[in-house]
């Protein structure tokens, strides 16, 4: 099948951004085909480059995960040099993103106003923490401080237990994806109107839509509460012990809770007047969580996926590892992982889940090393050999 390419494909985006929140914003773009340059402190780079252990000959594996088919070149900013440079590679620029602290990039001369002067057209994104104004916005912040401000914390964990981190860096991911739907809406509202965009946002601002069910019981002087894998409105829909692992069940309407009934050879539970509907269910959770997981002990995993699932068509799962959930028949099938060969490893690759009928999506290059593409990215800006060279000379990409 014919089709048009990557849909950002002629798309130049600079990333002066580090860790995660900027890193997984550019990759997203990366992924629909724009050129993303990253901008790297010389010798040092993206802090998110040292993160770890593990490490691999040197290189983090967290790190390859959120910089796939990127650039990256080193400039020292602090030298009137370096930062000539960047405002050459700027005025091609159509995308500018920095996630320094308020204040930092007018310190470093790239503010919005910075980068407009050279580019009037350019869509510049800013995120932070706590965003550019407020009583906050100076404050330091890191997905561990917002997922605690932002409430998911307070939700998340045992009733009888402390707040729980989600156990991944999840504000920092929703910001990126928020900063990417900003950036690419701001590229489509530029076709129509010629005119660049300033896009601003923080982290916490990021995060408070995602309360979504939550955020509704607030709303109407309820406080939601940690209930562990239960859920406030519907039941079953929780996470239950097997005999030798755990199995996810999801009944969210009579029919299935019927079906489940059958299917664990207690019929009568459906008549039981205690779990007679939906609301009476969530009123006696904890009595329905004991009846269900005394029944679902007794078998394992995999034969409670075949009696629930294959024979009862019930909505049920597995709790899988990070390994396993990488790794199995359905993630093989669609190729959502893969591998790369570069600088004699193989570097494993999760792709991201855009399948489009008339366009490409997909990672085609490898996480690059830091200052891999110095040369190349300003032979192509038009430098010659001698002013690359005069870069060098003055220390713009480092002390090499």
């Amino acid at each position: 099948m014919a089709t048009d390419g990557h849909v950002l494909d002629g798309v130049t985006v600079l990333d002066l951004s580090t860790f995660v929140t900027g890193g997984f914003c550019s990759l997203m773009l990366a992924n629909q085909g724009a050129d993303v340059i990253k901008v790297e402190r010389p010798e040092v780079g993206d802090d998110n480059r040292h993160s770890g252990p593990p490490f691999v000959d040197g290189e983090s594996p967290y790190f390859w995960t959120v910089n796939y088919d990127k650039r990256s070149i080193e400039l020292n900013l602090k030298k009137e040099e370096g930062l000539a440079a960047l405002y050459d590679l700027a005025e091609e620029a159509d995308v500018f993103i920095q996630n320094y602290r308020p204040g930092t990039a007018e310190k470093l001369n790239v503010a919005y106003d910075d980068i407009r002067e050279v580019n009037d057209d350019v869509v510049y994104c800013a995120m932070s923490a706590f965003g550019q104004t407020g009583p906050w916005s100076q404050r330091p912040g890191y997905d561990l401080l917002i997922q605690g401000m932002s409430g998911i914390m307070s939700v998340t964990g045992e009733a009888d237990g402390r707040p729980v981190k989600v156990g991944l860096p999840q504000t920092d991911l929703i910001t990126g994806m928020w900063a990417a739907f900003g950036i690419v809406n701001s590229l489509y509202r530029r076709e129509r109107t010629g005119e660049g965009e300033y896009v601003e946002l923080g982290m916490l601002d990021a995060a408070l839509p995602w309360l979504t069910k939550q955020a509704g019981k607030a709303f109407v002087g309820e406080e939601p509460q940690r209930m562990g894998t239960k859920d406030p409105v519907l039941a079953p829909y929780q996470t239950f012990e097997t005999a030798d692992g755990h199995i996810n069940v999801a009944c969210l309407n009579q029919k299935l809770w019927g079906l489940l009934c059958e299917a664990l050879g207690r019929p009568e539970l459906a008549d039981d007047e205690r779990f007679e509907t939906n609301a009476d269910r969530v009123e006696h959770m904890d009595e329905l969580e004991a009846e269900l997981e005394a029944e679902l002990a007794e078998r394992t995993t995999d034969e409670w996926m075949e009696i629930l699932v294959d024979d009862a068509g019930i909505p049920a799962g597995p709790v899988y590892s990070v390994d396993e959930a990488l790794h199995n028949e359905q993630v093989e099938s669609r190729g959502v992982v893969r591998e790369m060969e570069a600088r004699g490893k193989t570097i494993p690759v999760v792709e991201h889940p855009l399948n489009y009928e008339h366009s490409e999506s997909g990672f085609r290059s490898p996480p690059p090393e830091l200052g891999e593409h110095n040369r190349e990215v300003f032979e192509e800006l038009g430098y010659s050999d001698a002013e690359i060279e005069a870069l060098a000379e003055a220390g713009v990409f480092g002390d090499d």
